[in-house]
């Protein structure tokens, strides 16, 4: 993960108690591994952002996914621990392997980046699939500084190219391609009303 320059100023629309960003209903966005070789994973200047119940859960299921993992992300995690703060995200976060890739990644013979968390859970090691703002990426779950919502923002990164070009060939939204990861966050009311709201939306 990394800081990027902030996207111009867009319109935004409640859906239910979570303030979405109108470019989450207009991008078209459908993950190419075979292009980007899972560079999000490993690009950046911090770790995944995580919430306070997958830290606790990250720590209580390491046993399960260490076998699954690299020998140097393995020896960070064993070094640091399975999550570290920082202090710039003012939250816990993945560790890194000296300040690049993810402690969790875990990479095919030809580079290829893939979880080691996803990995574990594929195999049936665990239940926990990885932490949810993987799942949401490239959407970015912002608090707001009072607490009393959530924002949904479309995180625009260069590395994401192939994405978008396969989205657009193929004609895949956002909204849809993130489906299982809002359902898991939201619930599957929230994707529907989240559906009808950029069908409205492009309608003007």
């Amino acid at each position: 993960m990394s800081e990027h320059d902030p996207p111009p100023p867009s319109a935004m629309y409640f859906i239910q108690d979570v303030l979405v960003s109108d470019e989450v209903l207009e991008a078209r966005f459908a993950c190419d591994i075979g292009a980007c070789k899972g560079a999000c994973c490993w690009e950046g200047d911090f770790g995944a952002p995580l919430d306070a119940e997958e830290v606790e859960i990250l720590e209580n299921i390491f046993s399960q996914v260490r076998p699954y993992l690299d020998p140097a992300g393995i020896q960070v995690l064993e070094k640091e621990g399975t999550a570290v703060h920082y202090p710039e995200l003012g939250k816990m976060g993945t560790p890194l392997v000296e300040g690049g890739p993810c402690a969790y990644l875990a990479f095919d013979p030809d580079g290829t980046a893939h979880c080691g968390i996803e990995k574990a859970w594929s195999a049936g090691a665990t239940t926990f699939r990885k932490p949810i703002s993987c799942h949401l990426y490239p959407i970015r779950v912002l608090d707001h500084p009072g607490g009393a919502f959530e924002a949904l923002n479309y995180d625009r990164w260069s590395i994401c190219a192939g994405a978008c070009a396969r989205a657009e060939r193929e004609g895949i939204s956002l909204v849809d391609f993130a489906r299982e990861a809002l359902v898991r966050k939201y619930g599957e009311a929230f994707h529907e009303e989240l559906r009808a709201a950029r069908e409205n939306h492009l309608k003007g």
